[in-house]
């Protein structure tokens, strides 16, 4: 049993580089760095790790643990402070506030009625992670543009494409089906943002590489479903650092801006 003043630290690394790859793609469309685009990806850090003990203490039901509640408060109250002063900057980003918290409400709920994993309360979540594209963007600038939000979008279509190769590796969820009807979806959504020009055309592309692991996944899928875990982690994060690195390549200027 650990003591009440151990930090705790969010288990799920795959969630962690959703949050990295989001903020760097997020800073990068804003083409410079501040300190309020530093404070974002603290704010956006302690939001994650606060979800960990807080979901952790709600599966607890009616034994309350210390160290949960303590870090839960911690990093929840540090990621509030940081928010506060953020907003103060950029009113705007309450919004972003305000879907975040009722992502959590979303998921806490998921976890009382025991539908954590369910495809509709997984792909909430990632969407909510992806906010902090938006935030990274919008404490860096001051706005949200429309290629914002379209990053945005398209963040949060690949990182929920995982879900549907992540279950094919269990028995009851190994359906291709609910995959390729995700893909299509995600293809027109992404032709929907590029047509209206909320991305711009080396962007859309990036998405190729959720169509590239899904095809791999499929072709190797005795190895994909029967690895062992770090293995199938390694093969879920080489795809997910190139996609990291394509679409903020894509966002860049052609050059730096000379100091």
């Amino acid at each position: 049993m650990h003591a009440w003043y151990r930090p705790t630290f969010a288990p799920e690394h795959g969630a962690l580089l959703v949050l990295l790859g989001s903020l760097l793609s997020g800073a990068a469309l804003a083409q410079t760095w501040s300190l309020d685009t530093t404070l974002a990806c603290c704010c956006a850090g302690c939001a994650l790790q606060a979800e960990h003990p807080f979901i952790v203490q709600l599966k607890q039901r009616r034994t309350w643990k210390p160290r949960y509640l303590v870090w839960a408060g911690i990093y929840g109250g540090s990621s509030l402070a940081i928010a506060i002063y953020l907003a103060g900057q950029t009113p705007i980003l309450i919004g972003l506030y305000l879907c975040g918290t009722a992502a959590l409400i979303l998921d806490a709920i998921a976890v009382l009625r025991h539908q954590q994993k369910s495809i509709a309360n997984e792909l909430v979540m990632f969407a909510a992670i992806c906010l902090s594209t938006l935030l990274a963007y919008g404490a860096t600038t001051g706005i949200l543009t429309t290629q914002a939000w379209g990053l945005w979008i398209l963040n949060s279509l690949f990182y929920a494409s995982a879900i549907f190769t992540i279950k094919l590796r269990k028995t009851k969820t190994n359906d291709l089906k609910p995959g390729l009807i995700f893909l299509g979806i995600a293809v027109l959504i992404t032709l929907g943002l590029f047509y209206r020009q909320w991305l711009l055309p080396l962007t859309a592309l990036t998405f190729a590489v959720a169509f590239l692991k899904f095809a791999v996944v499929i072709w190797q899928r005795d190895w994909y479903t029967q690895c062992r875990f770090e293995h199938f982690a390694r093969f879920e994060t080489y795809f997910t650092v190139a996609y990291v690195c394509l679409v903020t390549l894509t966002v860049l200027p052609p050059t730096l801006p000379s100091a």
